[in-house]
């Protein structure tokens, strides 16, 4: 049994709301910050009241919306509470993601004192232009200082997201910015395709053909550079869309892709557990008022719990795992399910490797390099 989880807090708060975004945030909250921050702790409190057995954690992380509009003190309480009800390792990785034109050189000192010891920089571009096309709140330049800024207040371990497949975007711009992410030298950098979302801003605007983003073709090669780019820069790419120095590697990511126990505290938040197996999900709520009311009267809001059917988790398990480039070995899944990857999913692995999107190493089974840029259709292989 394992008994170890990750802690994903999320807060939904933004100063404005990005014409990408899909996650669940808002600018015009009902809720304050500091009622929204006490009901985080009472969600924490009776969460760890319910759990069928104790379990540690051996990461935090911070996620939003924007979570450096919190004061320190009010993540030190978190990180605090998540010390005393999940016994939160002395030597956890606890990150802050943070937008750049939120942060000061106080407020990034208060974040490390109150023992945030990873900060990831939503940067997203370092040309104005992109950044007022995407509706962040930050320039260029408040990027570079809040990254320098970070390192003078003692963060030894910072991650720049970086978007590419912008609209108006081509392979020179990228380039540009690939270089300059790695002039900076962050320890970990997240390249991340566009992706529309339903439902935003960005979607409207694809629907009335104004969103004129890059082709397939220019896409792939934005891909490919990328990873061309970083890996000469000495970064190592262990994962689709991530980069890390040395000993940098994202530790809480890392509990997603490999189906380890997570639990989400706040608005929109999503938890996993692996127990009892194949494994059981469920979300809160995305109104902060169903979320706030529900805890009011002690009780979890937890909605669409699902235990998972054994085919899916098998499904699950390979899509999630294949997403490392390090792939997945055949042998962890015959332990976990009782059946080898060939009796499950034999035909797809042999069209897949056949077409050069997967190979096998003895054991283990990964991606090839075409294969990483295909990885949507490796992974609808399983579904």
């Amino acid at each position: 049994m394992d008994d170890t989880t990750a802690l994903y807090i999320h807060i939904p708060f933004c100063v404005r709301k990005c014409l990408y975004c899909a996650f669940t945030s808002t600018d015009d909250a009902p809720l304050g910050i500091e009622k929204y921050a006490a009901l985080l702790l009472r969600e924490m409190e009776v969460r760890a009241g319910v759990l069928a057995h104790p379990l540690g954690a051996t990461t935090l992380y911070l996620g939003g919306g924007t979570p450096s509009l919190l004061e320190p003190s009010l993540v030190g309480n978190v990180i605090e509470e998540a010390s005393r009800l999940f016994r939160l390792d002395p030597l956890a990785e606890i990150t802050l993601e943070a937008n750049p034109g939120t942060v000061t050189a106080a407020s990034l000192a208060g974040y490390r004192a109150a023992g945030v010891n990873r900060l990831s920089l939503g940067v997203q571009s370092f040309d104005d232009r992109m950044l007022a096309r995407l509706g962040r709140v930050h320039t260029a330049r408040e990027a570079r200082e809040a990254f320098a800024l970070a390192r003078r207040a003692g963060f030894d371990n910072i991650g720049i997201d970086l978007i590419h497949g912008l609209p108006g975007q081509d392979i020179n711009h990228w380039r540009e910015q690939l270089r300059e992410v790695v002039k900076l030298r962050p320890d970990h950098i997240s390249a991340y395709g566009l992706t529309v979302e339903e439902g935003t801003p960005f979607a409207r605007l694809e629907d009335q053909g104004a969103l004129m983003l890059p082709d397939e073709e220019v896409a792939a090669a934005m891909f490919e550079e990328t990873a061309e780019l970083l890996t000469a820069a000495s970064y190592d790419q262990y994962e689709i869309a991530n980069f890390a120095l040395p000993g940098c590697r994202s530790r809480h990511n890392q509990v997603y892709w490999r189906r380890g126990n997570y639990l989400g505290f706040g608005a929109g938040a999503h938890s996993f557990l692996r127990e009892p197996h194949p494994g059981i999900r469920w979300r809160n709520p995305d109104d902060l008022g169903t979320y706030g009311c529900s805890l009011a009267e002690g009780v979890l809001p937890e909605i669409d719990r699902t235990p998972l059917v054994q085919r899916d988790a098998m499904a699950e398990w390979l899509f999630l795992g294949l997403r490392m480039l390090e792939g997945v070995e055949e042998e962890r899944f015959r332990a976990e399910f009782g059946a080898s990857l060939a009796e499950v999913h034999g035909a797809a692995l042999e069209r897949l490797c056949a077409a050069g999107l997967l190979i096998r190493e003895g054991e283990h089974l990964r991606l090839t390099r075409r294969g990483v840029i295909l990885s949507n259709r490796v992974f609808g292989a399983f579904l």
